[in-house]
Protein backbone atom coordinates (compact mmCIF):
# COMPACT_ATOMS: atom_id res chain seq x y z
CA UNK A 1 0.00 0.00 0.00
CA UNK A 2 2.89 2.36 0.72
CA UNK A 3 4.13 2.04 -2.86
CA UNK A 4 0.64 2.59 -4.25
CA UNK A 5 0.23 5.87 -2.34
CA UNK A 6 3.70 6.98 -3.44
CA UNK A 7 2.78 6.49 -7.08
CA UNK A 8 -0.41 8.54 -6.68
CA UNK A 9 1.45 11.39 -4.99
CA UNK A 10 4.14 11.50 -7.66
CA UNK A 11 1.49 11.55 -10.40
CA UNK A 12 -0.29 14.45 -8.74
CA UNK A 13 2.98 16.40 -8.50
CA UNK A 14 3.65 15.92 -12.22
CA UNK A 15 0.12 16.98 -13.18
CA UNK A 16 0.38 20.22 -11.17
CA UNK A 17 3.69 21.40 -12.70
CA UNK A 18 2.57 22.93 -16.10
CA UNK A 19 0.91 26.34 -16.24
CA UNK A 20 -0.12 26.72 -19.89
CA UNK A 21 -2.01 24.73 -22.54
CA UNK A 22 1.06 23.24 -24.19
CA UNK A 23 2.49 22.28 -20.84
CA UNK A 24 -0.89 20.75 -19.87
CA UNK A 25 -0.71 18.42 -22.89
CA UNK A 26 2.88 17.44 -22.04
CA UNK A 27 1.84 16.84 -18.44
CA UNK A 28 -1.00 14.55 -19.48
CA UNK A 29 1.34 12.35 -21.50
CA UNK A 30 3.94 12.43 -18.70
CA UNK A 31 1.42 11.41 -16.01
CA UNK A 32 0.12 8.61 -18.27
CA UNK A 33 3.67 7.33 -18.65
CA UNK A 34 4.12 7.64 -14.87
CA UNK A 35 1.24 5.27 -14.15
CA UNK A 36 2.35 2.56 -16.59
CA UNK A 37 3.82 -0.69 -15.21
CA UNK A 38 7.52 -0.59 -14.41
CA UNK A 39 9.68 -2.36 -17.00
CA UNK A 40 13.44 -2.71 -16.50
CA UNK A 41 15.48 -2.52 -19.68
CA UNK A 42 19.05 -1.58 -18.71
CA UNK A 43 21.05 0.12 -16.00
CA UNK A 44 21.54 3.85 -16.62
CA UNK A 45 22.59 6.98 -14.70
CA UNK A 46 20.03 9.44 -13.40
CA UNK A 47 20.27 12.77 -15.27
CA UNK A 48 19.81 16.10 -13.55
CA UNK A 49 17.29 18.66 -14.80
CA UNK A 50 20.05 21.13 -15.71
CA UNK A 51 21.50 18.77 -18.31
CA UNK A 52 18.35 18.94 -20.41
CA UNK A 53 18.45 22.66 -21.12
CA UNK A 54 22.22 22.87 -21.57
CA UNK A 55 22.17 20.30 -24.42
CA UNK A 56 20.03 22.60 -26.56
CA UNK A 57 22.05 25.81 -26.23
CA UNK A 58 23.46 25.41 -29.75
CA UNK A 59 20.05 25.90 -31.39
CA UNK A 60 19.50 29.41 -32.75
CA UNK A 61 15.84 29.39 -31.73
CA UNK A 62 13.75 30.12 -28.67
CA UNK A 63 14.40 26.79 -26.97
CA UNK A 64 12.84 27.60 -23.61
CA UNK A 65 9.84 25.35 -24.24
CA UNK A 66 12.13 22.55 -25.42
CA UNK A 67 14.08 22.66 -22.18
CA UNK A 68 10.94 22.71 -20.05
CA UNK A 69 9.40 19.77 -21.93
CA UNK A 70 12.57 17.73 -21.67
CA UNK A 71 12.91 18.54 -17.97
CA UNK A 72 9.37 17.25 -17.33
CA UNK A 73 10.06 14.04 -19.24
CA UNK A 74 13.37 13.49 -17.45
CA UNK A 75 11.74 14.16 -14.07
CA UNK A 76 9.15 11.43 -14.67
CA UNK A 77 11.79 9.08 -16.09
CA UNK A 78 14.10 9.60 -13.13
CA UNK A 79 11.26 9.06 -10.64
CA UNK A 80 10.33 5.79 -12.28
CA UNK A 81 13.95 4.62 -12.39
CA UNK A 82 14.54 5.65 -8.77
CA UNK A 83 11.39 3.77 -7.78
CA UNK A 84 12.76 0.62 -9.46
CA UNK A 85 16.07 0.98 -7.58
CA UNK A 86 14.43 1.57 -4.20
CA UNK A 87 11.64 -0.98 -4.67
CA UNK A 88 12.79 -3.87 -6.89
CA UNK A 89 9.73 -5.83 -5.91
CA UNK A 90 7.49 -3.43 -7.86
CA UNK A 91 9.26 -4.23 -11.13
CA UNK A 92 6.90 -6.75 -12.66
CA UNK A 93 8.59 -7.09 -16.05
CA UNK A 94 12.04 -7.26 -17.52
CA UNK A 95 12.52 -6.30 -21.15
CA UNK A 96 14.15 -9.65 -21.84
CA UNK A 97 11.31 -11.64 -20.27
CA UNK A 98 8.27 -9.81 -21.62
CA UNK A 99 5.56 -12.10 -22.97
CA UNK A 100 5.43 -12.49 -26.75
CA UNK A 101 2.78 -10.43 -28.55
CA UNK A 102 -0.14 -12.40 -30.01
CA UNK A 103 0.49 -13.60 -33.54
CA UNK A 104 -1.54 -12.21 -36.44
CA UNK A 105 -3.95 -14.62 -38.04
CA UNK A 106 -5.95 -14.75 -41.27
CA UNK A 107 -9.59 -15.80 -41.02
CA UNK A 108 -11.23 -17.30 -44.13
CA UNK A 109 -14.75 -18.65 -44.47
CA UNK A 110 -15.49 -22.15 -45.75
CA UNK A 111 -19.15 -22.05 -46.92
CA UNK A 112 -19.21 -25.73 -47.81
CA UNK A 113 -18.50 -26.83 -44.25
CA UNK A 114 -19.89 -23.77 -42.47
CA UNK A 115 -16.53 -23.26 -40.83
CA UNK A 116 -14.02 -20.50 -40.31
CA UNK A 117 -10.43 -21.32 -41.17
CA UNK A 118 -7.94 -19.57 -38.86
CA UNK A 119 -4.32 -19.61 -40.01
CA UNK A 120 -1.29 -17.59 -38.94
CA UNK A 121 -0.37 -14.74 -41.24
CA UNK A 122 2.88 -15.19 -43.13
CA UNK A 123 4.57 -11.89 -42.36
CA UNK A 124 7.54 -12.76 -44.57
CA UNK A 125 5.46 -13.08 -47.73
CA UNK A 126 5.10 -10.07 -50.01
CA UNK A 127 1.45 -9.00 -49.72
CA UNK A 128 1.91 -5.84 -51.75
CA UNK A 129 1.49 -5.50 -55.48
CA UNK A 130 4.71 -5.05 -57.41
CA UNK A 131 5.59 -1.47 -58.26
CA UNK A 132 4.86 -0.46 -61.82
CA UNK A 133 8.32 0.34 -63.09
CA UNK A 134 7.35 1.50 -66.55
CA UNK A 135 9.65 4.22 -67.77
CA UNK A 136 8.17 7.68 -68.12
CA UNK A 137 8.35 8.69 -71.75
CA UNK A 138 9.84 12.12 -72.24
CA UNK A 139 8.52 14.02 -75.26
CA UNK A 140 11.15 16.16 -76.93
CA UNK A 141 8.48 17.56 -79.25
CA UNK A 142 5.01 18.73 -78.27
CA UNK A 143 2.38 18.35 -80.98
CA UNK A 144 -0.98 20.10 -81.14
CA UNK A 145 -3.39 19.38 -83.99
CA UNK A 146 -6.66 21.28 -84.41
CA UNK A 147 -8.99 20.47 -87.31
CA UNK A 148 -12.42 21.93 -87.89
CA UNK A 149 -15.18 21.92 -90.50
CA UNK A 150 -17.61 24.79 -90.13
CA UNK A 151 -20.34 26.08 -92.37
CA UNK A 152 -23.60 27.90 -92.88
CA UNK A 153 -26.53 26.79 -95.01
CA UNK A 154 -29.79 28.38 -96.04
CA UNK A 155 -32.70 27.02 -98.09
CA UNK A 156 -35.31 29.46 -99.43
CA UNK A 157 -38.40 28.34 -101.34
CA UNK A 158 -39.05 29.89 -104.74
CA UNK A 159 -42.19 31.68 -103.46
CA UNK A 160 -40.56 33.15 -100.32
CA UNK A 161 -42.20 36.55 -99.83
CA UNK A 162 -38.85 38.36 -99.37
CA UNK A 163 -37.04 36.55 -102.17
CA UNK A 164 -33.49 35.29 -101.82
CA UNK A 165 -31.35 32.38 -102.98
CA UNK A 166 -30.19 29.11 -101.50
CA UNK A 167 -26.59 29.21 -100.29
CA UNK A 168 -24.03 26.95 -98.69
CA UNK A 169 -20.72 28.05 -97.19
CA UNK A 170 -18.07 25.63 -95.91
CA UNK A 171 -14.87 26.51 -94.08
CA UNK A 172 -12.18 23.88 -93.40
CA UNK A 173 -9.36 24.73 -91.03
CA UNK A 174 -6.28 22.66 -90.15
CA UNK A 175 -3.43 23.72 -87.85
CA UNK A 176 -0.47 21.68 -86.67
CA UNK A 177 1.91 23.08 -84.03
CA UNK A 178 5.15 21.22 -83.42
CA UNK A 179 7.20 22.83 -80.64
CA UNK A 180 10.35 21.81 -78.82
CA UNK A 181 9.63 20.86 -75.20
CA UNK A 182 11.24 23.63 -73.15
CA UNK A 183 11.01 21.63 -69.92
CA UNK A 184 13.46 19.17 -71.48
CA UNK A 185 15.48 21.78 -73.41
CA UNK A 186 15.16 25.01 -71.36
CA UNK A 187 17.78 26.97 -73.32
CA UNK A 188 16.25 26.41 -76.75
CA UNK A 189 13.13 27.74 -78.44
CA UNK A 190 11.95 25.97 -81.59
CA UNK A 191 8.32 26.54 -82.65
CA UNK A 192 6.81 25.39 -85.94
CA UNK A 193 3.30 25.99 -87.26
CA UNK A 194 1.57 24.68 -90.38
CA UNK A 195 -1.82 26.27 -91.01
CA UNK A 196 -4.26 25.91 -93.92
CA UNK A 197 -7.72 27.46 -94.34
CA UNK A 198 -10.05 26.73 -97.24
CA UNK A 199 -13.45 28.35 -97.68
CA UNK A 200 -15.91 27.44 -100.45
CA UNK A 201 -19.27 29.09 -101.08
CA UNK A 202 -22.04 28.66 -103.62
CA UNK A 203 -21.97 31.36 -106.30
CA UNK A 204 -25.44 31.98 -107.68
CA UNK A 205 -24.33 35.24 -109.23
CA UNK A 206 -21.57 33.62 -111.29
CA UNK A 207 -22.83 32.38 -114.65
CA UNK A 208 -19.68 30.33 -115.30
CA UNK A 209 -19.23 28.56 -111.98
CA UNK A 210 -21.44 27.10 -109.24
CA UNK A 211 -19.02 27.90 -106.44
CA UNK A 212 -16.38 30.43 -105.47
CA UNK A 213 -13.35 30.30 -103.19
CA UNK A 214 -13.50 32.94 -100.49
CA UNK A 215 -10.61 31.63 -98.39
CA UNK A 216 -7.47 29.78 -99.51
CA UNK A 217 -4.50 30.45 -97.29
CA UNK A 218 -1.51 28.19 -96.60
CA UNK A 219 0.99 29.40 -93.99
CA UNK A 220 4.14 27.85 -92.57
CA UNK A 221 6.17 29.58 -89.87
CA UNK A 222 9.26 28.48 -87.97
CA UNK A 223 11.09 30.09 -85.08
CA UNK A 224 14.47 28.99 -83.72
CA UNK A 225 15.98 30.67 -80.68
CA UNK A 226 18.71 30.32 -78.06
CA UNK A 227 18.20 31.76 -74.60
CA UNK A 228 19.83 35.11 -73.92
CA UNK A 229 18.39 36.27 -70.59
CA UNK A 230 15.18 35.55 -68.68
CA UNK A 231 12.48 35.07 -71.39
CA UNK A 232 14.48 36.64 -74.24
CA UNK A 233 16.07 34.54 -77.01
CA UNK A 234 18.38 35.21 -79.92
CA UNK A 235 16.20 34.04 -82.79
CA UNK A 236 15.84 33.36 -86.51
CA UNK A 237 12.39 33.38 -88.12
CA UNK A 238 10.90 32.00 -91.32
CA UNK A 239 7.45 32.72 -92.74
CA UNK A 240 6.03 31.37 -96.00
CA UNK A 241 2.49 31.74 -97.32
CA UNK A 242 0.59 31.13 -100.54
CA UNK A 243 -2.63 29.59 -101.81
CA UNK A 244 -3.19 26.30 -103.66
CA UNK A 245 -6.32 26.59 -105.81
CA UNK A 246 -7.25 28.82 -108.76
CA UNK A 247 -9.64 31.63 -107.97
CA UNK A 248 -11.45 33.53 -110.76
CA UNK A 249 -13.07 36.93 -111.08
CA UNK A 250 -16.87 36.62 -111.09
CA UNK A 251 -18.43 36.00 -114.54
CA UNK A 252 -15.01 35.90 -116.24
CA UNK A 253 -12.26 33.40 -116.93
CA UNK A 254 -9.60 35.74 -115.61
CA UNK A 255 -7.55 34.45 -112.72
CA UNK A 256 -7.60 36.42 -109.50
CA UNK A 257 -5.06 34.20 -107.70
CA UNK A 258 -3.43 30.77 -108.00
CA UNK A 259 -0.61 28.69 -106.54
CA UNK A 260 2.41 30.92 -105.83
CA UNK A 261 0.50 33.85 -107.26
CA UNK A 262 0.89 35.40 -104.75
CA UNK A 263 3.56 33.62 -102.73
CA UNK A 264 5.57 35.32 -100.00
CA UNK A 265 8.69 34.36 -98.05
CA UNK A 266 10.16 36.30 -95.11
CA UNK A 267 13.40 35.55 -93.24
CA UNK A 268 14.50 37.51 -90.17
CA UNK A 269 17.18 37.69 -87.46
CA UNK A 270 16.57 39.34 -84.12
CA UNK A 271 15.21 38.70 -80.64
CA UNK A 272 12.16 36.82 -79.35
CA UNK A 273 10.27 37.20 -76.08
CA UNK A 274 8.37 34.09 -74.99
CA UNK A 275 5.93 33.92 -72.04
CA UNK A 276 3.53 31.29 -70.72
CA UNK A 277 1.80 31.38 -67.34
CA UNK A 278 1.88 28.40 -64.97
CA UNK A 279 -1.71 27.38 -65.72
CA UNK A 280 -1.19 27.66 -69.50
CA UNK A 281 -4.15 30.03 -69.87
CA UNK A 282 -2.09 32.86 -71.40
CA UNK A 283 0.65 32.45 -74.01
CA UNK A 284 2.49 35.38 -75.57
CA UNK A 285 5.27 35.36 -78.18
CA UNK A 286 6.88 38.50 -79.62
CA UNK A 287 9.54 38.33 -82.32
CA UNK A 288 11.43 41.43 -83.50
CA UNK A 289 13.74 41.07 -86.51
CA UNK A 290 15.63 44.29 -87.44
CA UNK A 291 17.36 42.35 -90.24
CA UNK A 292 14.71 40.85 -92.54
CA UNK A 293 14.46 39.69 -96.11
CA UNK A 294 11.14 39.56 -98.00
CA UNK A 295 10.48 37.80 -101.29
CA UNK A 296 7.21 38.23 -103.19
CA UNK A 297 6.36 35.79 -105.98
CA UNK A 298 3.86 35.86 -108.87
CA UNK A 299 4.33 32.68 -110.85
CA UNK A 300 1.62 33.18 -113.50
CA UNK A 301 2.24 36.73 -114.78
CA UNK A 302 0.64 35.89 -118.14
CA UNK A 303 -2.86 35.67 -116.61
CA UNK A 304 -2.45 37.66 -113.37
CA UNK A 305 -1.33 41.25 -113.02
CA UNK A 306 1.68 41.17 -110.64
CA UNK A 307 1.32 44.87 -109.74
CA UNK A 308 -1.66 44.13 -107.50
CA UNK A 309 0.72 42.05 -105.35
CA UNK A 310 3.32 44.84 -105.16
CA UNK A 311 5.54 43.33 -107.87
CA UNK A 312 6.78 45.37 -110.79
CA UNK A 313 5.03 44.71 -114.12
CA UNK A 314 6.61 41.91 -116.15
CA UNK A 315 8.53 40.48 -113.15
CA UNK A 316 7.91 37.24 -111.28
CA UNK A 317 9.58 38.30 -108.03
CA UNK A 318 10.45 41.28 -105.89
CA UNK A 319 13.20 41.32 -103.25
CA UNK A 320 13.12 43.64 -100.24
CA UNK A 321 15.31 44.14 -97.18
CA UNK A 322 13.99 45.76 -94.04
CA UNK A 323 12.54 44.95 -90.63
CA UNK A 324 9.72 42.68 -89.47
CA UNK A 325 7.85 41.89 -86.29
CA UNK A 326 5.32 39.26 -85.29
CA UNK A 327 3.28 38.95 -82.09
CA UNK A 328 1.12 35.96 -81.15
CA UNK A 329 -1.23 35.90 -78.19
CA UNK A 330 -3.53 33.15 -76.94
CA UNK A 331 -5.84 33.58 -73.96
CA UNK A 332 -8.14 30.90 -72.58
CA UNK A 333 -10.68 33.31 -71.11
CA UNK A 334 -12.94 30.55 -69.75
CA UNK A 335 -12.91 26.77 -70.22
CA UNK A 336 -15.20 27.28 -73.25
CA UNK A 337 -13.98 30.62 -74.69
CA UNK A 338 -10.58 31.14 -76.33
CA UNK A 339 -9.10 34.17 -78.06
CA UNK A 340 -6.17 33.85 -80.48
CA UNK A 341 -4.53 36.90 -82.03
CA UNK A 342 -1.66 37.34 -84.51
CA UNK A 343 -0.12 40.64 -85.57
CA UNK A 344 2.52 40.72 -88.34
CA UNK A 345 4.29 43.67 -89.95
CA UNK A 346 7.08 44.19 -92.50
CA UNK A 347 8.60 47.32 -93.97
CA UNK A 348 11.54 48.09 -96.27
CA UNK A 349 11.21 51.78 -95.27
CA UNK A 350 9.54 52.58 -98.62
CA UNK A 351 6.35 50.58 -98.17
CA UNK A 352 4.69 48.77 -95.28
CA UNK A 353 2.37 45.82 -94.96
CA UNK A 354 0.71 44.24 -91.96
CA UNK A 355 -1.83 41.60 -90.96
CA UNK A 356 -3.91 41.44 -87.80
CA UNK A 357 -5.88 38.21 -87.37
CA UNK A 358 -8.24 37.42 -84.47
CA UNK A 359 -10.13 34.20 -83.80
CA UNK A 360 -12.73 33.87 -81.04
CA UNK A 361 -13.76 30.27 -80.35
CA UNK A 362 -16.87 29.40 -78.32
CA UNK A 363 -16.83 25.68 -77.51
CA UNK A 364 -20.24 24.12 -76.93
CA UNK A 365 -18.72 20.73 -76.10
CA UNK A 366 -15.67 18.69 -77.10
CA UNK A 367 -16.66 18.63 -80.78
CA UNK A 368 -19.03 21.53 -81.49
CA UNK A 369 -17.93 25.14 -81.57
CA UNK A 370 -18.70 28.56 -82.99
CA UNK A 371 -15.95 30.80 -84.34
CA UNK A 372 -15.63 34.45 -85.25
CA UNK A 373 -12.63 35.21 -87.49
CA UNK A 374 -11.51 38.70 -88.45
CA UNK A 375 -8.57 39.70 -90.65
CA UNK A 376 -7.48 43.32 -91.05
CA UNK A 377 -4.70 43.96 -93.60
CA UNK A 378 -2.71 47.02 -94.63
CA UNK A 379 -0.49 47.10 -97.76
CA UNK A 380 0.48 50.37 -99.43
CA UNK A 381 2.33 48.55 -102.22
CA UNK A 382 -1.02 47.63 -103.76
CA UNK A 383 -3.23 49.96 -105.83
CA UNK A 384 -5.13 52.61 -103.84
CA UNK A 385 -8.97 52.31 -103.76
CA UNK A 386 -11.60 54.92 -103.00
CA UNK A 387 -13.46 52.98 -100.32
CA UNK A 388 -10.76 51.21 -98.32
CA UNK A 389 -7.61 52.99 -99.58
CA UNK A 390 -4.74 50.66 -98.55
CA UNK A 391 -6.79 48.75 -96.00
CA UNK A 392 -8.50 45.35 -96.50
CA UNK A 393 -10.87 43.51 -94.18
CA UNK A 394 -12.45 40.06 -93.92
CA UNK A 395 -14.86 38.60 -91.32
CA UNK A 396 -16.24 35.05 -91.07
CA UNK A 397 -18.79 33.70 -88.58
CA UNK A 398 -19.07 29.91 -88.62
CA UNK A 399 -20.44 26.95 -86.67
CA UNK A 400 -19.48 23.29 -86.90
CA UNK A 401 -17.23 20.44 -85.82
CA UNK A 402 -13.84 20.82 -84.17
CA UNK A 403 -11.31 18.17 -83.18
CA UNK A 404 -8.19 18.80 -81.10
CA UNK A 405 -5.29 16.48 -80.30
CA UNK A 406 -2.25 17.39 -78.18
CA UNK A 407 0.73 15.67 -76.55
CA UNK A 408 1.85 16.72 -73.07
Amino acid sequence: MRHFYLTIILSAIVVCVPVNAQAQNDSTSSSTYMLMPLVFDKQQPVATPGEASSSKQGLKVDNDWIGKAQQRWLRVHDMRYQMMIDNPGMVRYNERSLPKPPSEVVVEADPSGSELMVEPRDINSNTFKPIDRREIKVHNWLHTVVASLHGTQAYISSNWYQGGENNLNLLADFQWDCNLNQKVHPKWLFNNTLHYRLGIATAKGDSLRNYSINEDNFLFSSQLGYKAVERWYYSANLLFKTQFLNNYITNTRDLAASFLSQGELTLGLGMTYNYKDKEGYKVFNLSIAPLSYNLKICRDIDRIDPTKFGIDAGHHTKHSFGSSAEAKFEWKITPSITWKSRLYAFTDYHYAQGDWENTFSFNINSFLSTQIFTHLRYDNSRPWTQDWRYWQFKEILSFGLTYKFATK
